[in-house]
């Protein structure tokens, strides 16, 4: 669910104190479309697990930047007309305003995080499979 608002973004309990954690073994243990890990004002922590041929969808915010974190699997990113392939270690950022793409091109599922600068989504939400 796309927030109306930054100020609507609901802060994670931990939000005071800041998120701690093993991400690479959250991210690999994570076998949700999307799980949103830790929410504050301004950046948005979520962990994604794309199945075998799954996209994440064309999308554009607008009013941000994203980072997306690869830590298993092979994919490609399209940002714009441009694109990236991607596996463990891959880091890649979408500047606000472009149209971009995540699919998973490989054989087994493409396990990543996604910093959103500012919050895209509800803290707390997890979808189990693409909505």
């Amino acid at each position: 669910m796309k927030l109306k608002t930054l100020h609507e973004a609901k802060k994670s309990p931990v939000a005071e104190t800041g998120f701690d954690g093993d991400i690479e073994k959250l991210t690999i243990e994570n076998n949700n479309f999307r799980k949103v890990l830790y929410t504050t004002h301004n950046t948005q922590l979520v962990l994604m697990t794309l199945k075998v041929g799954e996209d994440i969808g064309e999308e554009v915010h607008k009013d941000g930047s994203q980072f997306f974190r690869f830590e298993e699997g092979q994919g490609v990113v399209k940002i714009g007309e441009k694109e990236v392939n991607v596996k463990d270690g891959s880091a890649v950022i979408v500047p606000q305003g472009m149209l971009h793409n995540v699919s998973n091109t490989g054989s087994s599922p493409l396990k990543l995080y996604a910093l959103y600068s500012p919050p895209q989504h509800d803290d707390g939400v997890v979808d189990k499979n693409k909505p």
